[in-house]
């Protein structure tokens, strides 16, 4: 189970990501299977403009709250961006990144938070909007 700390900020990303018209959005909560982080915030976007938009604006509001990231990753070809809070990594992908890396297949076992856990009513459907 995660921490109320890691908790609250993931949750806060995956509003700002929302914020942005991300979709198929996913946490994961790792800390059984791994020593590198707690928990996973996975993302989609339908553009790399997209995904910089969605990453500037997680970066804005966990920046808001006196949370900034340890390092990021992938900023110049912005169809996968990393950004790793230590406690939490949150992971934003074009479609087609994310569905060649499969990280939700990678981390199956990881007990996985949706949308009333993230606190957000996920829209998986890109199309509906």
């Amino acid at each position: 189970m995660l921490a109320a700390d890691t908790l609250a900020s993931v949750q806060l990303a995956a509003r700002a990501a929302m914020d942005k018209k991300a979709f198929h959005v996913v946490g994961f909560d790792v800390a059984a299977l791994t020593s590198f982080t707690d928990s996973f915030l996975i993302c989609s976007a339908a553009s790399d403009r997209q995904v910089a938009a969605i990453v500037d604006e997680v970066q804005r509001q966990l920046g808001a709250s006196g949370r900034r990231p340890l390092h990021v990753e992938g900023e110049a070809r912005a169809d996968w961006v990393l950004l790793d809070y230590g406690d939490f990594i949150v992971h934003v992908f074009t479609e087609e990144k994310r569905s060649y890396y499969a990280l939700d297949s990678l981390w199956g076992d990881a007990t996985r938070l949706d949308g009333p856990q993230l606190g957000v009513a996920v829209q998986d459907d890109p199309d509906s909007r």
